[in-house]
């Protein structure tokens, strides 16, 4: 089965994950359904959003990127944003943000290895300042022999090695949650679930929200610019998440299918290195993460 057939099939019983409100459930889709007015000023609008959304990674040095990346979302934050709950999914987007900051990259080889298969090392070891990214990139650096799919499993937990569980990162979702509240983007509430009390994120900035959505669905359909590579690895990890159906809850029946069919074929070529994507700037560690996508079982 494809991934585009399951997502017809199981898609709309995506939910967001980090909040189970049922007022915050109804506020993102009236927001979804206001994408028709996206449509009308998506030209102007998508060009205005991306300068405000992607951050220049190549001069992260400069003070006025500094600043900039303080408010920008990660990939990891945009897609739990939409609802994630896949902790494969968060690792893969981790060592694509990693890559995007230039913190690491595959080992050169005479053998050319597929693009899951092919060892990471750190290229610059200066923190990023998100303290998951940091963890990450400390752990690469302590061992030069792990593939990105095998760097995927452990930072999951997904090993039966004792010597590797070290290598496993921990409440990753609630602490890239406390890293959104930290933005102002979610909240934090209490709730009591009878014998106890549970911390709760509904959000607090939907505009940020509605901002990533429309985002989404003019890249998906092919409205303004093209998109960045950053914009292509969310959109493919929210596809691979199953919480796509999120964004897309206010199209209508025709263009939800030419998203889930732009998404899908955009997932193929990246993953493989395509002519497109080498034209969008694909780099080795991202193809590996999407290669890595195409196989997880949501899209078989």
């Amino acid at each position: 089965m494809s991934g585009l057939t399951q997502r017809r099939k199981g898609g709309a019983a995506a939910t967001n994950n980090f909040n189970d409100d049922d007022d915050d459930v109804a506020n993102l889709r009236r927001s979804a359904n206001a994408s028709a007015a996206f449509e009308a000023s998506a030209g102007a609008k998508t060009d205005d959003n991306s300068a405000n959304n992607d951050f220049d990674y190549d001069n992260d040095n400069d003070d006025k990127s500094s600043a900039k990346r303080a408010n920008r979302l990660t990939l990891m934050e945009e897609i739990l944003l939409m609802g994630l709950k896949d902790a494969q999914v968060l690792r893969g987007c981790i060592l694509m943000e990693l890559s995007f900051r230039k913190r690491i990259a595959t080992v050169q080889e005479v053998r050319k290895r597929p693009f899951s298969e092919r060892l990471l090392h750190v290229i610059d070891d200066r923190p990023t300042g998100e303290v998951l990214l940091d963890e990450a990139l400390r752990m690469i650096k302590t061992d030069s022999t792990q593939s990105i799919a095998s760097w995927i499993d452990l930072m999951s937990g997904e090993t039966w090695n004792l010597m590797s569980f070290n290598y496993q990162l921990k409440q990753v979702r609630e602490r890239i949650a406390k890293g959104l509240v930290d933005k102002g983007v979610l909240r934090t509430e209490k709730r009591n679930f009878i014998l106890f009390d549970m911390a709760t994120h509904p959000v607090a900035d939907y505009s940020v929200k509605e901002q990533l959505v429309a985002k989404t669905v003019d890249t998906l359909l092919s409205r303004g610019a093209p998109p960045t590579k950053q914009t292509v690895a969310m959109c493919c990890a929210a596809y691979a998440a199953n919480v796509l159906e999120n964004a897309l809850v206010g199209l209508n029946h025709i263009q939800r299918e030419q998203a889930f069919t732009k998404v899908d074929e955009m997932l193929q070529n990246w993953a493989s290195m395509g002519d497109k994507a080498k034209a969008g700037g694909v780099d080795d560690v991202m193809a590996g993460v999407l290669s890595v996508y195409t196989k997880m079982d949501a899209l078989l």
